[in-house]
């Protein structure tokens, strides 16, 4: 059995997978889950993930929910193979663990906040965006990619020379960012900007978005 990703292409969390799986060059079938028939939150689809969100990973009968749980399960799985996402290394594995763990305190609140205030609402029609909110979570944003820029000033990517998973751990809300009208949190710093274009040029994430697109 091949691997298949229960979610949707468009779903921020199903692409931090998608785009992990296509570095690592495995084959991967989305497995549609209906969020307007609230499939997501269907007794059958709790016995996979308890907490009704996408996605969940499904390989020859082993579940598994978290996008970067995944993301770490499939660099492991497919060590030997695409890009090598996570050192081997004590140390080098640790830094990635590192940055990766920046991103989900220092960064996806943040990101996803404003995103969710400014874009979310309006596309599931929960009312109207909370500006002082959206003004409070830029306002940490910017703190947290003022220190970005200066790490990026001395290396291309979080974790020094190479991509890794909490580059593209990055990426959905990042580009959401861009949606919702706050893209220059990015482009304002010149070494962040370029980072980001690093990761929004691979391949793997232009293949990734444009199937979110459709």
């Amino acid at each position: 059995m091949g691997i298949k990703v229960h979610g949707a292409p468009f779903s921020t969390c199903t692409q931090r997978v998608a785009v992990v799986l296509r570095e690592k060059n495995v084959p991967f079938e989305i497995v549609p889950v209906n969020f307007a028939a609230g499939q997501h939150k269907s007794e059958e689809f709790l016995k996979l993930q308890p907490f009704g969100q996408v996605p969940v990973l499904e390989d020859d009968g082993f579940f598994l929910f978290e996008s970067r749980a995944i993301g770490r399960y499939i660099e492991n799985k497919y060590k030997s193979q695409g890009t090598s996402l996570a050192p081997s290394d004590l140390k080098g594995a640790a830094v990635v663990e590192q940055w990766a763990s920046v991103e989900v305190a220092n960064f996806d609140p943040y990101a996803s906040g404003i995103v969710a205030e400014l874009v979310f609402k309006k596309l599931f029609n929960r009312g109207e965006p909370d500006l002082e909110r959206v003004k409070q979570l830029r306002a940490k944003l910017d703190a947290t990619l003022d220190v970005y820029d200066k790490i990026l000033a001395k290396q291309p990517f979080l974790t020094g020379q190479q991509v890794s998973l909490a580059d593209l751990f990055h990426l959905p809300y990042g580009a959401k960012l861009f949606v919702a009208q706050h893209g220059d949190a990015i482009t304002s710093r010149p070494n962040v900007k370029a980072w980001w274009e690093r990761l929004t040029s691979r391949p793997t994430w232009q293949e990734t978005a444009a199937a979110g697109a459709h």
